[in-house]
């Protein structure tokens, strides 16, 4: 009876541990350091998933973040005209798929009839990726940033309570209405607030308190920093665009100096290789 019992405890036990989510240790230091507002050392977030030479917001992309150690993930979410939630930047599927039509528009099934194309016109053999999928691939092994280009916030949420965990999930809008709608659904909903001057930051903080504040290099000073730490959040700001062509030319230490001068402490990027690279030989990384 003795060994009966030892036998299904340890059944009961293997079943748990396969159903309860693997955190990699990645993870696990990326959510300690994106805890702690005083840590010294810096994220990196891969925008669209690591997609330069692959394909944006596609699950090569996420896949190829996760093994290259970035931090956090950003995706764009839209919504289908029979609502599902699809991996899509723009309001149409022309630029990154061989298709072409409204994302709106279109069903899941009529958008997953054509393939994601890259910049170069590389044709990858992925259709575009519905949230469930990404999800499914993300959890446990990296936190992501919703970028919300849809107002089915309650599909979102349904979403991340099926697939994903909490703390790895971040909800990235400048739409305070539509943070508060996020909020009033579900409380202890990681929110990042994008603010565009020092009074739209301080805004930001009384409505929402919130972890993370998405800033911009214009208005990147020393009281910003200062306003954000001292309520105990992260200054998220970006390298995309002139910034990342610098990096690409070489040029990757001088635009860390203005990145880093005022105390950003996550930085999203299209390099993100390049960033992770150099962060580590600061010892600012992980």
């Amino acid at each position: 009876m003795k060994i009966f019992k030892l036998v299904i405890v340890g059944i009961f036990s293997f079943f748990i541990s396969c159903a309860a989510p693997k955190i990699s240790s990645n993870l696990k230091d990326t959510i300690e350091v994106f805890n702690d507002a005083n840590s010294k050392m810096i994220l990196v977030a891969a925008h669209r998933g690591a997609h330069l030479n692959n394909f944006e917001n596609s699950i090569a992309s996420t896949k190829k973040a996760i093994q290259i150690g970035v931090d956090i993930i950003e995706v764009d979410l839209r919504t289908t005209k029979d609502g599902h939630l699809v991996l899509m930047h723009d309001s149409k599927i022309d630029r990154t798929t061989t298709g072409n039509g409204e994302v709106e528009e279109m069903t899941l099934a009529e958008i997953r009839q054509y393939h994601l194309k890259s910049s170069s016109g590389k044709i990858s053999e992925e259709s575009v990726p519905t949230f469930e999928e990404f999800l499914k691939i993300t959890k446990g092994k990296i936190m992501v940033d919703l970028d919300m280009k849809t107002d089915n916030v309650e599909g979102i949420l349904t979403n991340v309570a099926k697939n994903a965990i909490d703390n790895e999930v971040l909800y990235f809008d400048n739409d305070y209405n539509q943070l508060n709608k996020i909020q009033n659904l579900k409380k202890s909903a990681q929110l990042m607030p994008r603010a565009y001057s020092y009074q739209m930051a301080d805004s930001a903080i009384t409505r929402f308190k919130p972890a993370v504040i998405h800033i911009d290099d214009k208005f990147y000073t020393s009281k910003v920093v200062e306003l954000i730490k001292n309520n105990n959040a992260k200054i998220w700001i970006n390298t995309l665009g002139k910034f990342d062509s610098e990096i690409r030319e070489g040029e990757i230490e001088n635009v860390m100096k203005k990145i880093l001068k005022n105390g950003a402490n996550i930085i999203q990027t299209d390099e993100p290789e390049k960033l992770l690279e150099f962060l580590k030989s600061k010892n600012l990384h992980n």
